[in-house]
């Protein structure tokens, strides 16, 4: 009995485990239309910030992108576009 139920504990933590290892990291930069200011970087990256699953955002104006990680359990790249044209500053990957 204490065989089994070990036994049955060591495949219920096998299968959790199983389940955060196939998430994914990644990392995507998206072209960034309508920044024209040097307060627009702002913006986007609180956008794209506020995005569950978002990690890190680097933003360049001067070259109108924004480099995004983030967790591909918790968010989409349909997520990430979305959040910068709702904030005005229609984006689309460029890698």
């Amino acid at each position: 009995m204490m065989k089994r139920l070990l036994c049955v504990l060591a495949m219920a933590t096998a299968i959790s485990t199983a389940g955060t290892a196939m998430a994914a990291e990644k990392t995507v930069t998206l072209a960034v239309d309508n920044m024209y200011c040097s307060a627009c970087p702002y913006t986007v990256k609180q956008s794209l910030t506020k995005v569950p699953g978002v990690g890190n955002v680097a933003v360049s104006y001067e070259r109108k992108t924004a480099t995004v990680t983030y967790n591909d359990q918790k968010t989409t790249l349909a997520a990430l576009t979305a959040a910068t044209t709702e904030a005005g500053y229609p984006s689309h990957p460029i890698n």
